[in-house]
């Protein structure tokens, strides 16, 4: 409780007042939420009070995560949380030398986060334990299915104590994320805060008529009509990726590309550096972006518009995080046209035609701006100096 109160939490989320009661009592809970509703804290508080209350030795605690960001991110959002208790952490996940995971778990630790491939390889090893595991979270399981991972978490929870206690989190609830949680959970309370599971209706959506070739040009004008937006880009391919990233770079856009082919100290990088604002774009694939949880977002653009509705949701959850406000544009060519009536029956939402800025828009966005910028400044030191420059700009 003082840990919560120091961070600024207020008011829970509609997700934390629905599931902290049930996790607190102990019950098994499948919960349907959208992304960034606050779920890693509802989950998380609950945990961290039976890890503490449990006071044994051994893994106490096992959170399933579909990627390594996810992992990181939950960790991260763990250890803040458990400030003052002596809980010990660990995260593991592919792609990172086994050394350091691997002596985390013999020197011991109560929290285990992790990727369904490592966690299945340490295990088999004999590094990790899980007969002592009375809490487990499977975080994100519609993303689990998606990408083939839903045959290794069930190997994972047949490892545990038949008694402990399994939470499930999904934004959908698919039949084989259904058939998971009747084979695996008991008698589980089902949580659901949105009227919809797709719920977007917080984000402005809006798309926009672009034949293929012209898909740069339009990302840095709605880039450079919305000064001091931070931006999520989405590519279907590495490749696109990489290139959408290195034409904004030459357009004097501070902007890094996320996919899988960087390793995994730049990939952190990455991340690092757009949740401390010093890159205002990322272009990324869908499974590097996945859980990359950054407040500040204000735009999430598909450079290329998703497969499914799913991954469209997940995409777009983005941005609009913890009550915010977010805008989300879709890039549609021609022969795509033909799928946004089918997203807005899905959706139920109007999702509202908009046509790139011109420049004369461009132009009166960046002067709002920067009026904006300069009215800041005034209040601060240097006040002098922003009088001067927005006599001269109203000039």
């Amino acid at each position: 409780m003082r840990t919560v109160a120091k961070l600024g939490f207020e008011i829970p989320t509609p997700i934390q007042v629905a599931a902290m009661g049930p996790l607190l009592q102990g019950r098994d809970m499948v919960g349907r939420a959208r992304t960034g509703s606050g779920k890693t804290a509802a989950f998380g508080l609950p945990l961290l009070q039976a890890v503490r209350d449990a006071g044994s030795r051994g893994v106490q605690a096992l959170v399933l995560a579909p990627t390594r960001e996810l992992a990181l991110q939950v960790t991260e959002a763990l250890r803040t949380y458990a400030a003052g208790l002596r809980v010990r952490l660990v995260t593991v996940y592919g792609g990172a030398p086994y050394g350091p995971q691997v002596n985390a778990l013999r020197q011991g630790v109560e929290v285990v986060v992790g990727t369904p491939g490592r966690l299945i390889d340490l295990q088999t090893r004999k590094f990790l334990n899980l007969s002592t595991v009375k809490f487990v979270v499977i975080d994100e399981a519609d993303e689990m299915l998606r990408m083939g991972f839903i045959e290794d978490v069930e190997r994972l929870l047949a490892g545990t104590p038949d008694k402990r206690q399994v939470a499930l989190f999904s934004a959908t609830m698919p039949p084989p994320i259904r058939k998971v949680a009747e084979a695996y959970l008991t008698d589980p309370v089902e949580v659901q805060v949105e009227q919809t599971v797709l719920a977007v209706d917080h984000i402005e959506q809006q798309w926009m008529g672009v034949p293929y070739y012209h898909k740069p040009e339009a990302l840095q004008r709605i880039l450079r009509a919305a000064p001091g937006s931070t931006a999520l880009v989405f590519a279907r391919t590495r490749a696109d990726c990489a290139e959408a990233a290195e034409g904004l770079g030459q357009r004097g856009f501070s902007v890094e590309a996320l996919h899988g082919d960087l390793s995994q100290s730049i990939r952190e990088r990455v991340m690092r550096r757009f949740r401390n604002r010093q890159i205002s774009v990322v272009v990324a694939t869908d499974v590097a972006a996945r859980g990359l949880d950054v407040e500040h977002i204000t735009h999430v653009i598909n450079f290329d518009l998703p497969d499914n509705i799913e991954s469209y949701v997940h995409r777009i959850g983005r941005t609009g995080r913890a009550g915010r406000k977010g805008t989300a544009i879709s890039f549609v060519t021609p022969r795509e046209v033909h799928r946004i009536p089918r997203m807005e029956r899905m959706l139920k939402v109007r999702i509202q035609e908009i046509t790139a800025p011109s420049d004369a828009e461009i132009a009166a966005h960046q002067r709002k701006g920067l009026v904006a910028e300069l009215a800041t400044a005034m209040e601060g030191e240097g006040a002098s100096v922003a009088r001067a420059g927005l006599a001269e700009l109203v000039e």
